[in-house]
């Protein structure tokens, strides 16, 4: 244990990947053995899946992936945006906190699978440009309560002291926010974007799974569904989420270039 606690993140990134494929193998030749089923039922080896992706190649994945990413970026936007300008009412006018909480909260509560097929009845199809808008609504939803709630934290973590000084020298809450909270609460407000980053990935390929999308990863994993592609559902489940992570690395590397104070490292 004390060498494994030794070891670079990076070795024990390798080592719990190791692991993970490892399992998934054995996982997949136990189940052919159990049920008697041939390499392709419900859970095929890694191997399979490799060999899949490279008969598909890019050209197959690349436009899907453009096109759920594009969508889960401008959910991502308009969600967050309106959660950090809600976050900042609250700051400005504290008596809306409790609406507005339970205006997020409900935002957390609602079923995205069950106000998906509503969305869809309201936005619509795609537009003509193949985005699907209730792919965009479903990535704006899944980010709107993990903003506000971390972005709230955040920015009533700033200094008691701090905040006196300003309210002192006449300041009011708008100054308050500008000069003090804005700063202090950033670590949190980057912290919350990075968890929304895959977040609005998988809303926007939900969105996508209920109808009105011409292209996506989404369309593509029903596709290969109502096909029996088995390979190629864990395929394009593999690239789900190796995008949905790099979202959340880039916010990551983000947070630690603007904040760099909050991961004990100075700013220079």
């Amino acid at each position: 244990m004390a060498a494994i606690r030794r070891l670079p993140q990076w070795a024990t990134g390798v080592i719990g990947g190791v692991v993970i494929i490892a399992l998934w193998w054995i996982s997949a030749l136990t189940v052919f053995q159990s049920v008697g089923a041939a390499p392709g039922g419900a859970i095929p080896t890694p191997g399979a899946v490799v060999s899949q992706l490279f008969t598909d190649g890019f050209a197959f994945y690349w436009p899907h992936v453009v096109a759920t990413t594009t969508e889960a970026s401008i959910g991502f936007f308009w969600g967050n945006l309106f959660a950090l300008v809600l976050a900042v009412l609250v700051l400005i006018f504290p008596r809306i906190e409790k609406t507005a909480m339970q205006v997020a909260v409900i935002t957390y509560c609602i079923p995205i699978v069950a106000i998906g097929p509503i969305a869809y009845i309201v936005i619509g199809p795609s537009t003509g440009d193949g985005i699907s808008g209730t792919a965009v609504f479903l990535a704006a939803l899944s980010v709107f309560f993990t903003t506000v709630v971390g972005s709230l934290v955040g920015l009533k973590a700033a200094d008691a002291a701090s905040l006196d000084i300003v309210t002192v020298y006449g300041g009011n809450r708008f100054t308050q926010l500008r000069k003090v909270r804005l700063i202090a609460g950033l670590p949190s407000v980057l912290n919350a974007l990075q968890v929304a980053a895959p977040a609005a990935f998988l809303g926007a390929v939900l969105g996508e799974y209920m109808g009105g999308a011409e292209r996506g990863l989404g369309v593509a994993l029903l596709a290969a569904g109502s096909s029996a592609n088995v390979d190629r559902v864990w395929g394009l489940a593999i690239i789900s989420g190796l995008v949905a992570g790099i979202g959340y690395v880039l916010f990551g590397l983000i947070a630690r270039a603007v904040a760099p104070w909050s991961h004990g490292r100075s700013a220079r």
